[in-house]
């Protein structure tokens, strides 16, 4: 009889490129100087954390910013990396990417723009709390967004509390705290 151990693991079905920038959803407590800030990427260890049989996910490192910091030169960063992954051949079958909330819609937007129809699912998400909190959305939001890129059409989207949601048209609703969209 085979032991959970003399299974062989599942076969990489997804490949998921993920790209980060900073924001909410990566931000950690600084305790010398009692601030929440972006200082380098934290999902690895999100990542860690998760079952995600049958997916290989790459992270790439892009910038640690909080979104109300994002320059037009930083968004044409996302652009490039975006358009680099799309690129590879293999592409990987879905392109997820972490962005603070404030300016996650002009991101997407440009994106749309600038690539107009993938050839797989691009998907944004953030989070109004940090991983590092409690009650935070943002494991959450990430799982959504990764599982969004194997079962949504090729396009740019955004995932965030259960919904996902088709660029263009896609906003934030402060009032509410997360995401609405044309559709």
């Amino acid at each position: 009889m085979a032991t959970k151990r003399d299974t062989p693991p599942l076969p990489t079905e997804r490949r998921i490129a993920v790209l980060t920038t900073g924001g909410t959803i990566e931000k950690s407590y600084d305790e010398y100087t009692g601030e929440l800030a972006n200082h380098r990427s934290i999902v690895r260890r999100t990542l860690a954390r998760l079952r995600l049989s049958g997916a290989e996910v790459s992270v790439h490192e892009l910038m640690s910013k909080d979104s109300l910091d994002l320059t037009d030169d930083d968004r044409r960063t996302i652009l490039e990396a975006t358009r680099e992954q799309l690129a590879l051949s293999p592409p990987p079958t879905g392109v997820g990417i972490l962005h603070g909330t404030d300016t996650l819609s002009i991101t997407g937007e440009l994106l749309l723009k600038e690539i107009g129809e993938p050839s797989v699912p691009i998907v944004l998400t953030g989070a109004m709390r940090p991983f590092a909190m409690t009650r935070s959305d943002g494991v959450q939001n990430l799982t959504e967004a990764l599982f969004a890129t194997g079962v949504l059409e090729p396009g740019v989207w955004c995932t965030f509390h259960g919904r996902a949601l088709r660029f263009p048209g896609v906003t934030k609703d402060r009032e509410r705290g997360t995401f609405v969209g044309d559709q």
